[in-house]
C-alpha cells in the first residue's frame, strides 16, 4: 500500500466509524416523545439550571411511574412527590418553569449542564433537545475510545475495530439516546485516562533524558528525578475533577489511576537502573504527583458547582452557621459558602450509602459480567400488536466476548508472573550451584540457561514505550495495566455494597475498557507484521466474521435500543434470557 492510500485509510476508517456512531445515536432521537426513566429528574434539573442556575422544584402532575417507565429513584428522596410532576406538559411541548424552591439532588451539576446545552439550542419543547447533549457525548465517546486505543496499540485497524465495537453496542447507544448522566460520565473518564496515557509517554521520556544527562556527567542517580513538568498529569487531574462533577463514582477511577501512575513511575525507575527506585518514587515523586493531580481535581470540581455558589436560593446555600454546625478547627474559618457546600456533600454521601430501595430492574454488580439484568427503561403497548421498548441490553456477543477477553488477559498476566517467578528461581538456583565466582571460572550450563531466560523475561508493567508483552495474547504491559485498571475501577468497588440499589447501565463507564480488551485479543488473532501469510489470512477471516456477526446482532436488537415500534412476537425473540424482561 503506497503512502497516499495508507493515509486515506487512516482517515477513512475512523471517519466511517464516527458516521456509524452518529447515525445510531442521532437519528430518531425525538422518540419516544415523553420523558423516559430518570429523564424525569435530569431533564427537568437541566432546564431548572438553565432558568435558575440551580435545581428548583417542578409542580406535581397527574401521571405516575410504574413498570419499565418507572425511575431508579436515585436522585434524592425528598423529590419523590414531584419527581414525575408535569410529565404530560413536557410531552406536550409546554414544560413551563420550575419554582424557586430548591431541590435536594444527589449528583453533581455538570452532566445536567451538558443536557441543558441541548435544551438551550433546540428549546425544551422538543424531545430531541432533551437528549441531544447526551447523544453528542455518545459520539464523542466513540472518538475518544479510538484515540485511547491508538495510543495503547498503535494500529489503525485495531483503533477502528475498538471504535466500531462501541459504536454498535446497545448499552452505549441507549445511554446516548436517553438523557441520563452515565454516558457523559464515561466521556470524562476516558478523556482523563487518555491524559494519563499521554503523561506516561512524556514522563518516561523525561526520566530517560534525565538519567542520560546525569550519567554522562558522572553524577549520581540513586534517588531519581522529581518531575514537575507534567502537564498531561495536571490535565488528567482536572478532567477527573470534572468527572466527579457528573457522578461521585468517578472518584474510584481517580484513585485507581493515581495509584497506577505512581506504580508506573516506580517501575520505570527500576527499569532505568535507579538504585532507590521505590523510595525515590514514594518519598519524592509521589508527593509531587499528588500536588499536581488533587488540587487540579478539586478546583475543576468546585467550578462545576458555580451555579450553586452564585445563587443564594440553591439548596443549603444560606444555611446559618453556628458553633454546632461549623467545621472543626481551622476549617471553621472557611467562607460560609464553602462550609455549607461541604455540609451539602455530607448529606449527599449519607444518602448514597443508605440507598437500598427495591426496584424491578436493580442489578447487583456480581451479575454484571453475565449480563443477567439489563435495565428496561421504557415500554409502551401501542394496541395494534406492536410495542415501543427501550432496554439497555448491550450487544450480547460484544459483551460476553469482552468479558472473556478480560479473563484471558488476567490469565495471561498470571501465567507471565508465574514464568517470571520460575526464571528468577532458576537464576538463584544456578547462582547457588555455581558457588562463589572467581575470575576465569566457567559458569554452569544451568546458570547460563537461567541468565538467558532472564534476559528474555517480560518487561515491567510500565514499559509503555515497548510493544513487548509477557505473553503474545496479553498485549503491551502498559495497555494491559490501563485496561484492567479501568475495568477494576468501574466494577470492583460496587461489590463492596451488595445492599445498595444499583443498575446495569452503570457499566457504560467500563464498556470502553472492555472493548479495548477485546480489541487486544483480536489484534493477537490478526497477527502482527511477522505473521505468516496463512496465519494472517485465517486471522483476518476470524476477525471479519466476528465483526460481521456483531453487526448483524446489533441490527437485530436496534429496535430495542431506539424505541422503534416492533411486533410483539418479534419483541419476545429478543429476550434471550428470562431475566431480561
Amino acid at each position: 500500500m503506497n503512502e497516499v492510500r495508507r493515509r486515506v485509510v487512516q482517515v477513512a476508517l475512523p471517519v466511517a466509524v464516527l458516521a456509524v456512531a452518529a447515525a445510531t445515536r442521532l437519528i430518531g432521537l425525538e422518540q419516544p416523545g415523553e420523558l423516559v426513566f430518570d429523564e424525569t429528574y435530569y431533564v427537568k434539573d437541566a432546564e431548572s439550571l438553565r432558568q435558575l442556575g440551580y435545581e428548583g422544584t417542578w409542580s406535581k402532575g397527574t401521571d405516575g411511574a410504574d413498570g419499565a417507565n418507572g425511575t431508579s429513584g436515585n436522585n434524592g428522596t425528598d423529590r419523590a412527590v414531584g419527581a414525575n410532576g408535569a410529565n404530560e406538559l413536557w410531552a406536550a411541548g409546554t414544560p413551563g418553569s420550575p419554582s424557586e424552591l430548591a431541590s435536594f439532588v444527589v449528583h453533581g451539576p455538570l452532566g445536567k449542564w451538558i443536557i441543558a446545552l441541548g435544551l438551550g439550542v433546540l428549546g425544551p419543547d422538543s424531545a430531541a433537545s432533551w437528549r441531544v447533549g447526551t447523544a453528542v457525548a455518545g459520539v464523542a465517546l466513540v472518538g475518544l475510545v479510538m484515540l485511547l486505543t491508538h495510543l495503547l496499540l498503535g494500529r489503525i485497524v485495531l483503533t477502528s475495530i475498538a471504535g466500531l465495537l462501541i459504536a454498535i453496542d446497545g448499552n452505549a447507544i441507549v445511554m446516548s439516546r436517553i438523557a441520563l448522566l452515565d454516558g457523559i460520565l464515561a466521556v470524562f473518564i476516558v478523556l482523563a485516562v487518555i491524559f494519563v496515557v499521554l503523561d506516561r509517554q512524556r514522563a518516561s521520556a523525561q526520566l530517560s533524558a534525565w538519567l542520560n544527562r546525569r550519567r554522562a556527567a558522572g553524577r549520581p542517580t540513586d534517588w531519581g528525578p522529581v518531575l514537575w513538568r507534567r502537564p498531561w498529569l495536571l490535565a488528567a487531574g482536572a478532567t477527573f475533577g470534572l468527572a466527579v462533577g457528573v457522578k461521585w463514582s468517578a472518584l474510584y477511577f481517580l484513585a485507581a489511576f493515581a495509584l497506577l501512575t505512581v506504580a508506573a513511575d516506580a517501575l520505570d525507575r527500576k527499569r532505568g537502573g535507579v538504585a532507590l527506585w521505590a523510595s525515590g518514587t514514594l518519598l519524592r515523586q509521589a508527593p509531587v504527583s499528588v500536588a499536581l493531580v488533587i488540587p487540579a481535581a478539586i478546583a475543576t470540581h468546585l467550578l462545576t458547582w458555580w451555579g450553586w455558589f452564585a445563587s443564594n436560593s440553591s439548596y443549603g446555600r444560606e444555611r446559618v452557621l453556628t458553633d454546632e454546625n461549623r467545621l472543626p478547627g481551622i476549617l471553621g474559618s472557611l467562607p460560609a459558602a464553602l462550609q455549607n457546600w461541604w455540609a451539602y456533600q455530607t448529606a449527599v454521601y449519607g444518602y448514597h450509602v443508605g440507598l437500598s430501595s427495591d426496584h424491578n430492574y436493580e442489578a447487583p454488580a456480581l451479575g454484571w459480567p453475565l449480563l443477567l439484568r439489563p435495565t428496561y427503561m421504557f415500554y409502551r403497548d401501542l394496541g395494534d400488536g406492536t410495542a415501543m421498548a427501550i432496554t439497555g441490553v448491550p450487544n450480547p456477543l460484544i459483551w460476553w466476548a469482552s468479558v472473556a477477553a478480560v479473563l484471558t488477559i488476567v490469565a495471561g498476566c498470571c501465567l507471565a508472573a508465574a514464568r517470571a517467578l520460575r526464571v528468577r528461581r532458576r537464576a538463584l538456583a544456578g547462582a547457588a550451584a555455581q558457588g562463589p565466582a572467581r575470575d576465569g571460572t566457567q559458569v554452569s550450563a544451568q546458570a547460563q540457561e537461567a541468565a538467558q531466560m532472564s534476559a528474555q523475561a517480560p518487561p515491567p508493567v510500565s514499559d509503555s514505550a515497548s510493544g513487548r508483552a509477557p505473553l503474545p495474547f496479553v498485549g503491551s504491559p502498559w495497555a494491559v495495566a490501563v485496561v484492567l485498571t479501568g475495568v477494576g475501577a468501574g466494577w470492583l468497588p460496587w461489590l463492596f455494597y451488595p445492599e445498595r440499589t444499583m443498575f446495569f447501565f452503570y457499566t457504560i463507564v467500563i464498556t470502553p475498557f472492555l472493548v479495548v480488551a477485546l480489541t487486544m485479543v483480536m489484534g493477537f488473532v490478526l497477527g502482527g507484521p511477522q505473521a505468516s501469510r496463512r496465519r494472517g489470512a485465517s486471522g483476518v477471516a476470524i476477525v471479519i466474521g466476528m465483526l460481521a456477526l456483531a453487526i448483524v446482532i446489533s441490527a437485530f436488537f436496534l429496535p430495542l435500543w431506539t424505541g422503534t415500534p416492533i411486533p410483539l412476537d418479534q419483541l419476545r425473540l429478543r429476550y434471550w434470557l428470562p431475566t431480561w424482561v
